[in-house]
């Protein structure tokens, strides 16, 4: 019998209604298990930095230190500390606060989740930025993108920061690349592309390496602000 693994998370959030509505939803489930609660991001890095810990979820406005800050912080200590067990950072968001949501996507969170997203919505995002497997909630990353980065001008794609790196990929990773930024998981880039799905899992590694990204979400990041994928397309 293979037993299921218990997913330790962290509900970080100023408002003690929804950490308790949050807590209750996920406790219900017998995979995962709330091993701590924080109403402020002080107290998040208090609780946090030596918790043993799966996923947060971070709140952005916060009293005492926002959730940007934290996650900044927490992720520096994470990488320096615990590099290959580091926590996942889920950032909860509504669509006024999408830039500040862009910052923590860039100091090293995991993804997006919205605050009024459906319950099993929030356990999906939980388990899959657990596993490391996909972008959290594709159609809802998208739509955030979409509305934050504004692409680079064509003219201007040679002369970005990442342009030497863009200019590395492979014809095939560049494919891969697309099709993590259009919100495929690997399964689904295997079946578009006709290639076995070990081999995708091989061109995100590659991926991730050259760009030097934690996670899908940020490979996401990188084809947006590049202009290799565009809002709507």
């Amino acid at each position: 019998m293979i037993t299921q693994p218990d997913i330790k998370v962290a509900i970080v959030d100023d408002q003690q209604l929804l950490r308790a509505g949050f807590s209750m939803v996920i406790g219900s489930q017998p995979d995962l298990t709330v091993v701590a609660e924080a109403g402020d991001g002080r107290s998040a890095l208090d609780t946090l930095r030596n918790l043993d810990v799966d996923v947060v979820l971070m709140d952005i406005r916060m009293p005492e230190l926002d959730g940007l800050a934290a996650t900044a912080q927490l992720v520096e200590h994470w990488t320096r500390t615990r590099p290959d067990t580091a926590p996942r950072i889920i950032i909860l968001t509504t669509f006024d606060l999408d830039e500040y949501a862009l910052e923590a996507i860039r100091a090293g969170a995991s993804g997006f989740l919205l605050k009024d997203a459906p319950p099993e919505e929030m356990l999906n995002a939980i388990r899959t930025v657990y596993s490391g497997d996909a972008v959290i909630a594709p159609s809802t990353t998208k739509r955030l993108l979409g509305r934050m980065i504004t692409p680079l001008p064509t003219e201007t794609l040679e002369s970005s920061p990442q342009a030497s790196t863009i200019a590395s990929l492979t014809d095939r990773e560049r494919d891969v690349m697309l099709l993590i930024a259009k919100g495929k998981s690997n399964t689904e880039i295997a079946r578009e592309l006709f290639v076995a799905e070990a081999t995708v899992k091989t061109h995100v590694g590659r991926i991730l390496q050259k760009f030097g990204a934690r996670d899908r979400v940020q490979i996401v990041v990188a084809a947006y602000e590049n202009g290799l994928v565009r809002p709507g397309e």
